[in-house]
């Protein structure tokens, strides 16, 4: 691939918006952070810890927020948000790599699938009957679609993506190796002694411009249908249990765990390996911090965090040894309380 095209400082601020501070004729064609950006790529400064770093780097050009139009003398780009403008920048002059239309002589397709001419299907993909690939959708190698699987228009499957019978891409999706979408969610029943099998008979249904990560796994709905609703972003390793909903354009870090039947609103954030228990309600715009266990519904939006921090070892077994005895400690409180109560009641 070519390397991108130079542009200039002006013709970024009339394609993708802000204010130009100095030359405007300096030209970029690439991105990069400010300890590597080398002279023709351009950064971004958006907190000032990272001053030093701004000084000595070598970017032609760097992007920053209102307050910082004098931070240096080199050119700038001043933005509302300089790390949206960064990445529509990025987005320019790294786009996705472009693959030929046609299906390889070594994929499966059955004949009552139906693949869209322009859409490009790779080595050794499966293809079952009556799945549907859309227009411009591209299936990486080794990927296999189940039976009546729908894959919307301009979606992106990595290599070795596993979508089971039934499941529903909207369109422009992004699913990256590994991920499993609609496998047999945790239905079991104990039956004398042993565990009895609960067919898993929902699907899942994804929306528009979602992007899942690698090694992803989402369960099928046991009855009713698992809802990932438009613009969610999932990092790599997460698991959705069966009967979710995670509403618009919530993002979910890596690791995160969420188990069967629990509802998450829009727009809201979970932190790396955070874990969240079955049958609950998280409301819009909640914020769950990493390594946070949540058991109870969240129904304020908000900021949660309910990691203890980490200490050195030796202050953590002490502190340890002092949260086992909370309750004692507790009851010895009230104990007091009461007593200081009677002493008041009798002085007066």
């Amino acid at each position: 691939m070519s390397p991108p095209a130079p542009i200039t400082l002006d013709e970024i601020v009339r394609r993708f918006g802000g204010t130009v501070l100095g030359d405007g004729s300096t030209a970029v064609n690439q991105v990069g952070t400010l300890e590597n950006a080398q002279p023709g790529q351009i950064s971004f400064f958006a907190q000032q810890r990272y001053r030093k770093l701004l000084d000595q780097s070598r970017a032609s050009a760097v992007i920053v927020g209102p307050g910082d139009g004098e931070v240096t003398r080199r050119p700038l780009i001043v933005s509302d948000n300089p790390y949206v403008l960064f990445a529509l920048l990025s987005a320019h002059f790294n786009p996705p790599e472009a693959f030929a239309p046609g299906i390889h002589p070594t994929a499966s397709v059955d004949p009552d699938a139906e693949v869209a001419p322009s859409a490009h299907v790779g080595a050794h993909v499966s293809i079952a009957a009556g799945a549907h690939v859309g227009e411009r959708a591209v299936i990486g190698p080794g990927t296999r679609l189940g039976r009546g699987v729908r894959i919307g228009d301009d979606c992106r499957l990595f290599a070795n993506v596993i979508v089971y019978h039934a499941c529903s891409l909207g369109d422009r999706v992004i699913v990256h190796g590994g991920a499993v979408i609609g496998a047999d969610g945790f239905g079991l029943a104990m039956d004398a002694g042993a565990w009895r099998k609960i067919p898993q008979i929902g699907r899942v249904l994804i929306g528009n411009d979602v992007e899942i990560g690698a090694n992803t796994t989402i369960d099928r709905g046991a009855l009713d249908d698992t809802v990932i609703e438009e613009g969610v972003k999932l990092d790599n390793q997460i698991q959705i249990g069966h009967n979710c909903r995670i509403g618009a354009h919530t993002a979910i870090a890596g690791c995160v765990g969420i188990a069967g039947s629990t509802r998450i609103g829009r727009y809201c954030r979970l932190g790396g390996s955070a874990m969240i228990s079955g049958h609950l309600h998280i409301v819009d715009n909640v914020e769950i911090g990493g390594g946070t266990a949540v058991i109870k519904s969240i129904l304020r939006p908000g900021t949660y965090s309910g990691l203890f921090p980490a200490s050195p070892h030796q202050d953590w077994l002490k502190n340890a040894a002092h949260i086992r005895h909370l309750d004692a400690l507790a009851n010895r409180v009230r104990e007091l309380e009461s007593r200081l109560a009677e002493i008041e009641r009798k002085s007066t």
